[in-house]
């Protein structure tokens, strides 16, 4: 895991600073504000929640609120040495020295402390109920964070031969929240936050959570001061339409954005007339979403693969609670159809989803080969000829996601299962889990957009049992011990038994089912400068402070 800034993540970072001083030398400087459209919906800033993780947010906030590391656009790690650094002392067991940067304050003023990590380990560890967290993968293998309250530096251990082969990935931009604000909003003292959580105060960390989840949720109303950014850009104001608008952090101790204001805009139906009205300078949104979209002259657009896995989530209870059901209405879904119309390859990955590589062969089972056409037959046979009706829903407007529940339907009818489309602009992990609908058609953990952490580690424990955005709410005891052997397994032979292992188990029990890896459609102004996408959740966002528009 590279926890340094990469030969091409720095060479790339280097072209960015040059091109926009270019840019400034060369015409009247870089415009003040940029316009950019994203998938999901901006419902709160902290996107490791359940919600968070699957909404717009990591799109808009890769530069507000950072952290040791962020995504590339590769979906690489790239150390962010203005934050701060990591040190491996240990091996066995794993033993990482954080220390941030002596600058490093908040927005408001408050230095940024180890206090924030510990509050961001709980929080996503699983050891404290309570905390509605997406996910554990990796927190969950941390024995101790050691840290003196108020200071910068902490000592994280993993427990013995809980190695987690991508510790990149924690602490990294967005996983660390403000933890005095959650202090203020309780009326902790100093280091209460910490205190509270390393003595186990059950009332104290409980009170902690319940902040931890809706401190942050973002309204047109919103109180700024509980809002305070640890990056580039900092948070302004909440627009009617559900925007946020980002300036300047003029607290920021690095180099300063090039551009002083990004407003981010969630996607919606009106998004062809808003690029005909050059009303958004970048648009990072999933292949087909928007429909065909028609490029003025002064557009480009670029194409490229996600990390996500778009497919069915099928909900904990209702029609589809139960596996007969589930696998007759995978047996007839028309896979083949779906992908060929959104020119991809049928995808098979569950717990090894993010890139096609030499593991890939081993999910691609016998068993999965039996879901790829449309076989109604066998899906009536599955629930014994009894009719069954099942709600789909997904986040509305979404053409390709409409066009592929109208596939759904028209091939599950003689089956006598009659697909119902329920979509709403609200549409949601939540939404599953609150049995509103019985399929969420989305991306990996529900998302919108691309929803993937950029490692199969952290994404295959979509399926763990103890893992919030695992919406299906799917137990299975052995794919458990499957997904934690993965995260900390770098030995290939017994990577690929473990993945052959775990798909049959997941084709036979169907907690989800697999449709196509979720293509990305980068749209710019050709006068925007150094936008780069990225196939993780954080999509074209993670360098928006290098971004330029020519005027």
């Amino acid at each position: 895991m590279a926890m340094a800034w990469s030969r091409r993540g720095g060479a790339l970072a280097a072209a960015m600073m040059v091109g926009a001083a270019g840019l400034s030398s060369c015409s009247s400087g870089p415009a003040e504000s940029i316009d950019f459209a994203v998938d999901g919906l901006l419902t709160t800033y902290n996107t490791n929640t359940v919600a968070g993780a699957a909404s717009g947010g990591p799109q808009a906030f890769a530069r507000v609120l950072t952290g040791f590391n962020y995504h590339g656009p590769d979906g690489q790690i790239v150390g962010d040495h203005d934050f701060g650094k990591v040190s491996v002392v240990g091996r066995a067991p794993l033993i990482l020295d954080y220390e941030i940067n002596a600058d490093a304050v908040y927005s408001d003023g408050k230095p940024i402390t180890c206090d924030d990590m510990v509050l961001a380990w709980a929080s996503q560890s699983g050891r404290f109920p309570g905390f509605d967290a997406a996910s554990r993968a990796g927190y969950v293998d941390v024995a101790s964070v050691d840290c003196a309250p108020g200071q910068k530096r902490a000592r994280v251990s993993f427990a013995q031969d809980r190695a987690f082969v991508d510790y990149g990935q924690l602490f990294a931009a967005t996983s660390m929240m403000p933890s005095h604000v959650i202090a203020d909003e309780l009326g902790l003292p100093d280091g209460g936050v910490v205190n509270a959580i390393t003595k186990n105060d059950g009332p104290a960390v409980e009170r902690i959570a319940q902040a931890w989840n809706t401190t942050w949720n973002l309204k047109r109303d919103v109180d700024i001061k509980k809002f305070p950014s640890s990056g580039p850009y900092k948070l302004e104001s909440v627009t009617e339409g559900g925007a946020v608008v980002l300036v300047a952090n003029d607290k920021w101790w690095g180099a300063p954005p090039v551009t002083s204001k990004v407003t981010v805009w969630p996607r919606g139906a009106d998004i062809q007339d808003r690029i005909n009205q050059r009303a958004y300078d970048v648009v990072d949104v999933a292949a087909g979403s928007s429909g065909t979209l028609n490029l003025p002259d002064d557009y480009v657009r670029t194409d490229s693969p996600s990390a996500g896995i778009e497919q069915l989530i099928f909900a904990s209870q209702g029609p589809m609670s139960t596996t007969p059901e589930r696998r007759a209405l995978a047996q007839c879904t028309p896979r083949d159809v779906i992908a060929r119309n959104a020119a991809v390859p049928i995808a098979n990955a569950r717990l090894n989803p993010v890139t096609e590589d030499a593991y890939s062969a081993a999910e691609n089972t016998v068993e999965a080969g039996k879901f790829s056409v449309a076989d109604p037959v066998a899906a009536r046979a599955s629930i014994n000829n009894r009719p069954l009706t099942v709600r789909i829903g997904y986040q509305s407007p979404n053409a390709r996601l409409a066009a592929t529940v109208g596939a759904i339907a028209k091939a599950c009818a003689p089956a006598g299962i009659t697909v119902q489309d329920v979509a709403t602009e609200e549409t949601g992990p939540l939404t599953l889990r609150d049995n509103k609908i019985d399929v969420l058609l989305a991306s990996t953990g529900g998302a919108a957009g691309s929803g993937s952490s950029g490692s199969n580690a952290m994404d295959a424990y979509d399926l763990h049992s103890a893992n919030g955005n695992n919406l299906s709410r799917y137990n299975n005891e052995r794919v458990d011990g499957i997904i934690s052997t993965i995260a900390v397994t770098t030995d290939p032979k017994e990577l690929s038994r473990l993945l052959g292992e775990g798909a049959t188990i997941l084709w036979t029990d169907m907690p989800t089912l697999p449709l196509y890896r979720q293509q990305r459609t980068v749209l710019t102004s050709k006068q925007m400068y150094a936008v780069s996408s990225s196939p993780t959740r954080w999509g074209a966002g993670w360098n928006m402070d290098r971004w330029a528009l020519g005027q």
